[in-house]
């Protein structure tokens, strides 16, 4: 095995958008596992719009990355040496260990992946942190009934495609929005949501309620911006509103322009009896075994379709990362560390 190592560190703190230059490929030397340690070599890694807020020193619900630090993600490795007696060579394992080819550990935060898990990649998207997203996101907060009306953003993305199939094996109607002709035939063709939306028509709006006779009652917000604004007026009473990702605000660097809408919807938020409720996956760890039994048999069944997008080479990661913020990708992004 090589001796050297690489990895990607936040080079500078972007103002708006990401940059190349934001990031920096280090060569280090590979670590030597102690004993009760195992040496893992990534296999491939996760790209998440989380990341852009751990580019920013500002607060958040988890610590923003140092200057010179590692970009934090979830890695899938293989055990090429192993001093720890519950992991053998060539076991397969994922856990959040940053943008790094090689990484030493002690077993914490390992997960070992078994036979469920294919393709291996699904363990970073529909069977990983995105599907547990939309899973327990929709389930636990948005609470589908049969008959109702569920609208999800990004809908073509890994937690979008899932959160609209969920709802219709849950007996709701499932209503997507995507950007683009290729990524709404794919949702309604492939993934069979009962009606899609192109949010770059400039009919969007009146689109939307048209495809919404009866209101919504559980909007999957994983975007904001101007989609926020078509959906809300549409919310019915008591409508249900998990709150997982703002991405169209991710590169913001002040306040909207145009009108403040706080007190306005403030009001609306009252007199329909809306809930809004922000989440993160990791208040939901005991639902995980539901969850990977759940759609890991959907899956088999044929009831869940998913979408993959293979970046090869670990150099690529932060053109592709920027290009996941532009809305570039298609399907669940992750990187093919030796795809060089």
């Amino acid at each position: 095995m090589e001796n050297i190592g690489r990895q990607i560190v936040l080079a500078a703190r972007p103002e708006g958008a990401p940059r190349l230059s934001d990031f920096r490929l280090e060569e280090v030397s590979v670590p030597v596992p102690r004993d009760g340690e195992v040496l893992l070599a990534t296999k491939y890694l996760s790209l998440d719009p989380y990341m852009r807020g751990r580019m920013s020193d500002r607060k958040s619900y988890s610590a923003p990355t140092p200057i010179g630090g590692v970009m934090e993600g979830e890695i899938i490795a293989e055990v090429v040496q192993s001093h720890h007696p519950d992991y053998s060579v060539g076991d397969r394992v994922m856990s959040r260990l940053g943008w790094r080819t090689h990484v030493v550990s002690d077993g914490n935060g390992l997960i070992k992946l078994d036979a469920r898990f294919s393709p291996i990649t699904t363990a970073l998207g529909v069977l990983g942190m995105p599907g547990m997203t939309a899973y327990t996101g929709l389930l636990t907060i948005g609470k589908p009934q049969p008959g109702q009306t569920v609208v999800v953003a990004a809908a073509s993305g890994p937690v979008g495609s899932l959160v609209g199939q969920i709802a219709q094996i849950k007996g709701a109607r499932a209503v997507g929005i995507a950007g683009g002709p290729a990524k709404c035939a794919y949702v309604k063709d492939q993934l069979g949501f009962d009606a899609v939306i192109d949010h770059r028509s400039p009919r969007f709006a009146e689109e939307l309620a048209a495809a919404c006779p009866d209101g919504i009652d559980v909007y999957f917000e994983l975007v904001g911006g101007a989609v926020w604004q078509a959906v809300f007026p549409l919310l019915n009473e008591f409508a249900r509103i998990p709150v997982c990702g703002l991405i169209a605000q991710y590169n913001s660097t002040g306040q909207p322009e145009g009108p403040d809408r706080l007190p306005a919807t403030m009001r609306e938020v009252l007199s329909r009896s809306l809930m809004i409720r922000g989440f993160i996956v990791r208040e939901f760890q005991d639902q995980r075994a539901a969850f990977l039994d759940d759609v890991s048999t959907w899956i088999s069944e044929g009831r869940i379709g998913y979408r993959e997008d293979i970046v090869k080479g670990f150099a690529n990661a932060p053109e592709a990362f920027i290009g996941l913020l532009e809305g570039k990708n298609f399907g669940k992004l992750v990187v093919d560390v030796d795809g060089d």
